[in-house]
């Protein structure tokens, strides 16, 4: 909850007039701190993701941790893994099978995940569209995790995840991070590669893990010169 007014018009190069308007049709993830508006930059970027409205880079400018190397996509998806035919029967069912199998640490409390997911799921839809949901955690770092991971899942049977669009849901990118930063620039990147033709006809197929993780890393090579173009990342 860093963020002011004025900081969030600027990082959807809106003005502030179109922010407030946003908050007060209920659009806009915010809270009231002595009476103002606040908001958080990971809340921020998944509405973005979820509406498909278009921000700036500088969403994901931590100053705290700048000299961290960014996460890289193929990477992360090849901690997390590639999983066919994962069972369940309705979002909460999918989720404790997705929390199964996850390659998480021994000392990761799965149950405690299990609900931290169930209850962002009732703050609002991870689902983003075309089959698709992006289940994480609210707090990136409530983990304590070495590496963020993204697992890639895909269902054995379509269920209903509240998306925006109204489709039920087939397969969901689940994402864990260790830091706040590393969730922004992951959930930027994964956006950005929904959006390639390419990885998206691969996804969409339910293609092999080598080629999802190869199209991966082609994005990534293409991020650099993406990333400073503002309409890119949306």
């Amino acid at each position: 909850m860093q963020l002011g007014v004025r900081d969030v018009a600027g990082l959807f190069n809106v003005s502030e007039k179109t922010v407030y308007r946003w908050v007060k049709q209920r659009k806009l993830p915010v809270y009231r701190v002595n009476e103002q508006y606040r908001f958080s930059r990971a809340e921020l970027l998944e509405w973005a993701t979820a509406t498909k409205t278009g921000v700036t880079p500088e969403i994901m400018h931590e100053p705290q941790e700048e000299h961290v190397p960014q996460p890289r996509l193929h990477e992360a998806l090849q901690a997390g893994g590639v999983h066919y035919r994962v069972c369940g029967t309705d979002k909460a069912s999918v989720l404790r099978a997705v929390v199964h199998i996850m390659r998480l640490p021994e000392e990761v409390d799965r149950g405690y995940l299990y609900e931290v997911l169930l209850a962002r799921e009732a703050l609002g839809s991870t689902g983003i569209g075309d089959g698709i949901a992006i289940p994480h955690v609210r707090n990136p770092i409530v983990l304590h995790i070495s590496r963020p991971m993204i697992a890639v899942c895909f269902l054995d049977h379509q269920v209903d995840f509240g998306a925006l669009d109204g489709q039920p849901v087939g397969i969901l990118f689940t994402l864990i991070s260790p830091t706040v930063r590393a969730h922004l620039h992951l959930l930027s990147k994964l956006a950005f590669a929904l959006r390639d033709p390419r990885f998206k006809e691969v996804i969409m197929r339910h293609g092999s893990r080598q080629e999802i993780y190869t199209e991966a890393c082609r994005i990534e090579t293409s991020l650099p010169s993406a990333a400073t173009n503002p309409a890119m990342i949306t």
